[in-house]
């Protein structure tokens, strides 16, 4: 039982690195500012410093930018200095948060490790959830890692994700959205 859980794990990382973790940006949709009619699902969880955290975040900021990223991934590595130096520098009605996508719970010490010294060397403070079953299985429908959803205050999915690695285009869709 246990070997069979290794593998699907292995086989799940290996997928996502293969075929997610993308070295390029990924052009997008240029109008991508309606809602979509989606909802975030409804969650609590973690976050990296063991509080808790559930939709009701998005309740604060009339857009939430969540960047779901993975620890093995270069791009979203290589990206989180500049996320780190927007978070301090966005609007008043907007945040950001990630997921770190390869943690597999509040005992996963080897990933929450790896996430936040990759946080700590990239100066990125903002928070970063673990994901809980209500956000896997959200994840089910992500293909590749960095990938950048945006959320309404009432937890709407706005526009289409922005798969890869491309902080001008979040910088795009959320003043668009908070004109």
């Amino acid at each position: 039982m246990k070997l069979g859980k290794i593998l699907g794990v292995g086989i799940l990382a290996t997928g996502l690195i293969f075929s997610g973790c993308l070295d390029e940006e990924v052009e997008t949709s240029a109008a991508a500012v309606q809602i979509t009619g989606e909802k975030f699902p409804q969650f609590s969880t973690l976050n990296l410093n063991n509080e808790t955290v559930t939709n009701n975040i998005f309740a604060q900021k009339k857009i939430t930018v969540i960047n779901i990223w993975g620890t093995f991934c270069p791009p979203c590595i290589d990206e989180m200095p500049e996320l780190g130096e927007w978070a301090e520098d966005m609007p008043d009605d907007a945040q950001i948060i990630g997921i770190v996508c390869d943690a597999k719970g509040v005992d996963d010490y080897e990933s929450i490790e790896a996430a936040k010294e990759i946080l700590r060397e990239a100066n990125a403070n903002f928070v970063n959830i673990l994901p809980n079953a209500e956000i896997n299985q959200y994840l089910q429908k992500v293909d590749a890692v960095p990938t950048t959803i945006f959320v309404d205050a009432q937890g709407n999915l706005i526009g289409e994700p922005v798969i890869g690695a491309d902080v001008d285009s979040y910088k795009a869709r959320v003043a668009a959205y908070l004109k």
